[in-house]
């Protein structure tokens, strides 16, 4: 048996799921488990948990020591990080309100989309930058221009997925149910009502109330899972949750970014509010970073501002900040968007393909070699590979917002009928401009 198995598997109860990625964040955020390796191996790559042996040596795991020379910010070091100063204006931007709706409502709707272009794609054990063009090549698909292109019947090589077709060309009817898309609505709500000083308490009431828990994936699993064994956050975040540094908190955040147009800081701070459910360290500085990412880009000229900005609101050393950082350097050395997505995928190919700082740097290059252009934004993003509807819908949230639903091209949105599904309760059917107004009355 190959860990892939119990990843997709019950990883939240599974032993050897959360010994073996226990003992990845404990290597990747700079801790002595290397003599934990063949051990962890042992007990990991089975057909069948020892779930007495897991438990006695993820106990081992977690009390490793932290390596005295590890040249990075972490949690540890950094608490204090996710309450940033308030140095921003009352007055939330100056855009008129019809334009600030009709940005908005392209966030909505550009986070739709890339959900669902990269949605096909998303399976990072199968799908790199190079299986992914072999795929779409033969279909005359390559680059990407519209929705992923359907081979029928679809070869149980190529996915698994039960709701491919509905993501794919001609068949898709309303934007597809989605996490990506699920949450945004949810927070949506939350912020209707509970308002911006929401806490913590109030995420987690509403996932028990609205959110399905087989609708929820990896960090966000164990936290409900946690939640139901009577733990409250932070500790929902911490206590057997080796996903912490991974992508789900990061594709929580748009929302704050919509309801704080042009004040990043206190979008990230929302976002780390609600990350702290979930994430630690380098995945809640993701929702940080990607909060205020769609803040700014309502007040920037372009997305290498926007990106310059986000990058501000996360510690300088934390990993996170130091890979973005590269992905920066690589864009003004001219780099083709080939190399950068070659040289991501190297620096990072330890973490895991869900894992927050990895996808981080391919949403940023596919921003930074996107240029602006709506298209070419976010099908580099998603040909990238790895947590492909993720990255897709927060590149495609921040080029709607720069464009403007009216400069989104139709061929992308009209397929939704302006109708996107979701398993959050009482929204299924939600119209897309209703959420985007219903979004509007949030600012303030």
């Amino acid at each position: 048996m190959t860990i892939e198995s119990a990843f997709f598997g019950h990883h939240e109860a599974d032993p050897r799921a959360l010994l073996y990625y226990e003992w990845c964040q404990r290597t990747e955020s700079g801790y002595a488990v290397d003599d934990f390796a063949e051990e962890v191996r042992e007990l990991t790559h089975t057909e069948h948990p020892l779930p007495g042996a897991c438990w006695r040596l993820l106990d081992r795991v977690e009390r490793a020591r932290r390596l005295p020379d590890w040249p990075y910010t972490e949690w540890a070091d950094a608490p204090w990080s996710a309450n940033l100063p308030d140095d921003e204006q009352d007055s939330p931007n100056s855009i008129p309100a019809a334009e600030l709706l009709d940005r908005i409502h392209g966030g909505w709707l550009g986070r739709c989309t890339g959900c669902t272009l990269g949605k096909p794609l998303e399976n990072g054990f199968i799908w790199t930058p190079e299986s992914i063009r072999s795929y779409l090549e033969p279909f005359g698909a390559y680059p990407l221009r519209d929705y992923v292109p359907v081979s029928d019947p679809v070869p149980s090589e190529i996915t698994s997925r039960r709701d491919w077709r509905a993501a794919t060309l001609g068949g898709i009817d309303g934007c597809p149910r989605d996490d990506d898309i699920d949450y945004t609505i949810l927070e949506l709500h939350l912020l209707e009502q509970r308002g911006p000083g929401f806490t913590a308490d109030d995420v987690t009431d509403l996932w028990l109330e609205r959110l399905p828990f087989l609708q929820t994936y990896t960090a966000e699993r164990v936290a409900y899972r946690n939640l139901i064994d009577g733990y409250a956050p932070p500790d929902t975040a911490t206590y057997r949750n080796p996903y912490r540094e991974w992508i789900g908190a990061l594709i929580r955040a748009d929302i704050h970014g919509y309801s704080h147009p042009g004040q990043p800081r206190r979008a990230a701070v929302a976002a780390a509010r609600d990350a702290s459910v979930s994430h630690v360290g380098n995945g809640l500085w993701a929702a940080m970073w990607s909060a205020a990412l769609v803040a700014a880009a309502f007040t920037t000229p372009g997305p290498g501002a926007a990106l310059t900005i986000a990058g501000s609101v996360i510690p300088a050393r934390s990993r996170l900040a130091v890979a973005l950082s590269e992905v920066l350097d690589d864009h003004r050395r001219g780099d083709s968007w080939e190399q950068a997505v070659a040289a991501v995928r190297s620096r990072h190919a330890h973490y895991s393909w869900v894992h927050a700082i990895g996808n981080a740097c391919l949403i940023a290059a596919g921003l930074l070699w996107g240029e602006g252009d709506f298209t070419r934004t976010i099908a580099l993003t998603v040909e990238g590979g790895w947590d492909t509807d993720s990255n897709g819908a927060t590149a495609g949230s921040v080029a709607g917002i720069l464009t403007g639903a009216a400069g989104i091209p139709t061929h992308w949105t009209a397929p939704f009928h302006d109708t996107v599904h979701s398993s959050v309760a009482g929204y299924d059917g939600s119209r897309i401009s209703d959420l985007a107004r219903r979004t509007l009355n949030l600012v303030r």
